[in-house]
């Protein structure tokens, strides 16, 4: 069986994540390659993984050269499916679909409605044309049972939507600095701290604001907090300003764009997710490979991952109030952090790894082409 992704190739953060993690286990399982569009970051992240990669530059995202090259490809290679990621590959492939006259697919990695939030111009045109991609598309898959839900409930069969759950490579490696070097390059001093760290792109979605409103009625509280915030974006203007409206700067600390994310994780104690909409996001599984505990908005299909009290705690969205209690409650039961953050190993270890993703994805891939071979006796 030979499968072939298309992606973007300017992915990062949970996209690349599971691409490459995705990919490097197929690879043991059916023959896999991808396809990106830029090269860049995520490219050579993925020839370093030992990918099979190639890119397929496009001057500008309108540029449609590359549909015909991607036939020629699929031709020669005699690819069997066409395995979608991401708006501008979905884009792409509803032009590749009505020459290639194989099965496509794509993966539903976010709520599609939500992804251009913070750019008028994108969340108009892009969002509007990646919706009307997606009907065109033959099968899906979505990261949990709630996205599933989610597409049916906006009309689409949900007899062509598969669930997959994220999986990471818990054996791949992680290169990380030591929690004093880590904190020494932004002139933190932990002196006993407990440590609170988000790591997202700073837009709506993600919703920091919640983050950093419960941060300030910990500190209230207690002394012994600080808290990280990394990541880059739209809202990053609006965020900062309202720290220091609060004048909260020596609390909380804005660390910018983390390339070495699990030294992030290891200068943590406590890995916090707002979000308003996620997933199946790979910042949890990240923070798992080196045993941090998780508060986390219950989206998605984060509550198939994490049971409260166990291996981490889930609160509604927006509530800065249990945020900031469950920051409290691991201050007063620090024994907890540990405690909890190898449960959530152990959990991850055993019900999400990269390997199984693959396997899921295998089987997939082999009911639609018995579905389409059934197709073309029918």
């Amino acid at each position: 069986m030979k499968v072939l992704h298309l992606i973007s190739g300017g992915d990062t953060g949970g996209a690349k994540t599971h691409i490459i993690s995705l990919i490097k286990e197929l690879d043991k399982l059916i023959d896999a390659k991808v396809i990106c569009f830029i090269e860049d970051t995520f490219y050579y992240d993925a020839l370093k993984a030992g990918i099979n990669i190639e890119v397929f530059e496009q001057k500008k995202r309108w540029d449609m050269s590359v549909i015909n090259r991607l036939k020629n490809e699929i031709d020669r290679e005699g690819y069997d499916i066409i395995h979608c990621h991401g708006a501008r590959a979905n884009f792409i492939g509803v032009f590749l679909k009505r020459k290639a006259k194989k099965p496509i697919l794509t993966t539903i990695h976010s709520d599609y409605k939500l992804d251009f939030k913070d750019n008028f111009y994108k969340r108009i045109v892009y969002t509007a044309i990646n919706s009307l991609a997606l009907k065109k598309f033959d099968y899906y898959i979505a990261i949990s049972d709630t996205f599933k839900e989610m597409l049916i409930n906006r009309g689409f069969n949900g007899n062509k939507i598969f669930v997959v759950y994220n999986g990471i490579d818990l054996d791949g490696e992680m290169n990380y600095v030591t929690r004093k070097e880590f904190l020494s390059r932004y002139n933190i001093s932990e002196e006993d701290k407990i440590i609170v760290g988000i790591i997202a792109r700073l837009d709506l979605v993600k919703d920091h604001e919640t983050f950093i409103k419960a941060a300030k009625i910990v500190i209230e509280q207690r002394e012994d907090v600080l808290f990280l915030i990394a990541g880059t974006g739209n809202e990053e203007k609006r965020l900062k300003s309202l720290v220091e409206e609060m004048g909260l700067e020596n609390q909380i600390f804005f660390l910018g764009f983390v390339k070495d994310q699990y030294s992030f994780f290891n200068a943590i104690d406590i890995n916090v997710l707002t979000s308003v909409s996620e997933s199946f996001p790979y910042v949890i599984l990240e923070g798992a490979r080196l045993k941090k505990t998780i508060i986390s908005t219950e989206v998605g299909g984060i509550n198939q991952l994490i049971k409260n009290g166990h291996n981490g705690w889930l609160i509604n969205v927006g509530d800065r109030e249990a945020l900031a209690n469950k920051i409290v409650f691991f201050a007063e039961n620090r024994d907890k952090i540990d405690e909890m953050g190898e449960n959530l190993f152990k959990t991850v270890e055993k019900n999400f790894s990269s390997r199984k993703m693959a396997e899921n994805h295998v089987k997939i891939y082999k009911e639609i082409l018995e579905n389409e071979k059934h197709k073309g006796i029918s």
